[in-house]
């Protein structure tokens, strides 16, 4: 996930300009049907969009599900054939962009952003979802999606989707995308216990590296996740009638998991930069402990110096009663020891008595 993605056309560029990003493809895109009415559900995959078109009819609801970012080509003849404005499929060309509600010739479109964590890797896919009158039209831009739960759902005989319409299968593919951020928050707050464990026991280099990676990471996350909320809140405002009464009570639920997702990445990010000001402090008590030692023996070795100093000048003891007697001395040398250790050893009590070390 990068700090910064091209997501936009060389200024004077036309609306709804369908040209390549410059992003490097996602591997092949692979398109999946699902053509169902209450008493029968039909699942294909790899199919073509004219394969699509032949399922529809009435009483009948469409659901595609598109992995990986079509070409121009392919992404055209999508738009022809359910109608779709191409402001709209520029912004599925373009990934990047920020999440957002739109309505485009009585068809509604959103993009979302989820992440998934791989490897101590975060990717942040997009999810450009299409609700028209009878179909639903979601493009992943990543190398998976994570819709499996609703197709096994869709299976069911008499679930909730397949006796709902189209408004009812987009809630469950936003709700889907949403929780998506929790699995990855919980890893992330597994992360954040263990540096907080590595900063009281013993703080290390590659520490501070962990705290960076996690402050980029949520901050990305913030980045991406925050405009959802809005999303969520304009499907719930519900202007132009795309979402049915009975639909509501369930995205108000998912507007709460946003919600909770936004909080935790808030909690999360003051924690983190909390552990930075602990390193910080743990690194400057470290240093203040080492110049402590230091000081300390620099300290007792002060007067030391002064007595190897003194007993060091060499004045001729012929010269008179005064220049050093203790030169002839024949314990002067081991008495000078003696002082010297005396004077080191008292200094470390004392030390030691006043808590300096």
């Amino acid at each position: 996930m990068g700090l910064f993605d091209k997501s936009y056309h060389p200024p004077g560029t036309s609306p709804g300009t369908l040209r390549t990003s410059g992003h490097e493809p996602n591997g092949e895109v692979r398109l999946r049907l699902a053509h169902y009415t209450p008493e029968s559900v039909l699942l294909r995959d790899h199919v073509s969009v004219q394969d699509c078109l032949k399922q529809r009819g009435p009483h009948t609801i469409t659901w595609l599900n598109i992995t990986g970012t079509p070409d121009i080509a392919l992404l055209r003849e999508i738009g022809e054939a359910y109608g779709l404005h191409n402001l709209a499929l520029e912004d599925v060309l373009n990934i990047g962009q920020r999440p957002k509600l739109e309505t485009y010739d009585a068809q509604l479109f959103a993009i979302l952003r989820y992440p998934r964590l791989k490897e101590k890797t975060l990717f942040n896919d997009q999810l450009s979802l299409f609700l028209g009158a009878d179909f639903v039209i979601s493009i992943c831009s990543g190398t998976t999606h994570p819709f499996q739960p609703v197709y096994d759902r869709l299976r069911k005989l008499g679930s909730t989707i397949r006796n709902r319409g189209p408004d009812y299968l987009a809630y469950a593919l936003v709700d889907t995308v949403v929780d998506q951020a929790f699995p990855v928050l919980e890893s992330l707050g597994d992360e954040v216990e263990e540096i907080e464990i590595d900063l009281i026991e013993n703080p290390q280099r590659d520490t501070l590296a962990r705290i960076h990676w996690l402050r980029r990471e949520l901050l990305l996350l913030r980045r991406t996740l925050w405009p959802q909320r809005e999303v969520m809140n304009g499907l719930l405002r519900n202007e132009d009638q795309h979402m049915k009464e009975h639909t509501l009570i369930y995205l108000r639920d998912c507007y709460d998991h946003s919600i909770q997702v936004l909080e935790l990445v808030e909690s999360y990010r003051e924690m983190v930069t909390g552990m930075l000001d602990i390193y910080l402090s743990n690194v400057s008590n470290r240093v203040n402990q080492t110049m402590r030692v230091l000081t300390v023996i620099a300290t007792i070795f002060i007067p030391l110096t002064f007595i190897v100093g003194v007993y060091g000048m060499n004045f001729d003891r012929q010269a008179g009663p005064w220049a050093m007697p203790e030169l002839s001395w024949a314990w002067g040398y081991p008495g000078v020891w003696g002082v010297m250790i005396v004077v080191a050893v008292a200094m470390l009590i004392a030390f030691k008595h006043r808590g300096w070390f």
